[in-house]
């Protein structure tokens, strides 16, 4: 089945009650990543031309788009190749900070390279190194230190991960 016969099967959508609830309700972004390496064990990271640290393979989510389908354009985008995304290693929530509202960012297993080329978009970013996570820590948020660490993690132990802002949350 496809996305349109999913949503068919799911009927006609739900009446607003009250006219123009759906506009009010809050609106949280979304982001999809991909967790690359190399041979190694190093993590890609890309040098973004839009922010001062550095960032994996992936962007926010556009309308209508799965975090998954983000993370999977965004590598193609970003770094020129359309790699088998795997699966999910981390769900973490990052609360409003400043400018920003706040979000959902999910890392997904984007593999191994092995003598793929890098081809960058120099829109998105300025150049890529493979880094373990400690090298790169100087050059992360803490958030994303943690998050990244959560999902080197994940894809030793098999379970994916939910934290919220980096930290592991205990689902019971």
């Amino acid at each position: 089945m496809n996305r349109q016969d999913d949503l068919a099967a799911e009927g006609v959508p739900e009446e607003e009650f009250h006219p123009g609830i759906a506009e009010r309700m809050p609106r949280k972004t979304a982001a999809g990543g991909a967790l690359v390496r190399d041979r190694g064990g190093r993590i890609l990271f890309l040098e973004p031309t839009y922010k001062p640290t550095l960032d994996i393979p992936g962007g926010i989510v556009e309308y209508d788009e799965s975090p998954y389908e983000a993370c999977c354009r965004e590598v193609r985008e970003e770094i020129g190749l359309d790699l088998e995304i795997g699966r999910l290693l981390v769900v973490d929530w990052v609360p409003a900070h400043g400018p920003w509202s706040d979000s959902l960012a999910f890392v997904f297993d984007g593999g191994v390279l092995d003598h793929q080329t890098i081809t960058l978009d120099p829109t998105e970013a300025r150049t890529h190194h493979f880094l373990t996570l400690d090298e790169a820590a100087p050059r992360l948020r803490p958030s994303m230190t943690r998050r990244l660490a959560l999902a080197q993690q994940s894809l030793t132990t098999g379970i994916p991960a939910y934290s919220d802002f980096g930290r592991p949350t205990v689902l019971e």
